[in-house]
């Protein structure tokens, strides 16, 4: 069985209009909802294997923000594909992670994220900001997930909770 929490980035900061798009920091909001969505996974008593994350400041910042909460204490790993990534690229990753890992988390942005949950599950969904979607698949290697072995386990975001 392998486990994929595919989880976009929290809110993004817009106020500096002369920052590259990568280098966006998170906002207040960003900053409370994250560690908000990692207690929440932590009393779920989730522990990935392992965590990717684009390495742009908005997902990274995200990913180590709730690595704390649920006290990750491996190396989350960054993947510069992930970021502007096509449904392609994002499946190629996640196609492509060591079989070794069974349970991973995958911090990206949207739209890619969106088509991601869609293609593996069918969640017809505009995922949130800090979005936090898990997916069980009946199979014993990456390369082998597909919507035909996969189920939908929770799909969580900060205002489901408001």
């Amino acid at each position: 069985m392998k486990k994929l929490f595919i989880i976009r980035h929290a809110k993004s900061d817009w106020n500096n209009l002369s920052l590259k798009d990568f280098n966006r920091p998170l906002n207040k909001r960003g900053f409370k909802n994250a560690p908000f969505m990692g207690k929440i996974l932590k009393d779920m008593d989730v522990m990935p294997d392992l965590i990717i994350s684009s390495p742009a400041i908005r997902a990274i910042t995200t990913a180590r923000l709730i690595s704390n909460e649920i006290v990750y204490k491996k190396e989350i790993q960054t993947n510069k594909k992930i970021y502007e990534a096509s449904l392609e690229t994002l499946d190629n990753i996640v196609h492509s992670i060591d079989d070794k890992h069974e349970f991973v988390f995958l911090v990206g942005h949207n739209p890619s994220v969106s088509f991601l949950a869609y293609n593996l599950c069918g969640l017809n969904e505009d995922i949130p900001t800090c979005a936090v979607i898990q997916i069980d698949f009946d199979t014993n290697t990456w390369a082998d997930i597909s919507l035909d072995n996969s189920k939908l386990i929770s799909y969580d975001y900060p205002k489901k909770y408001k």
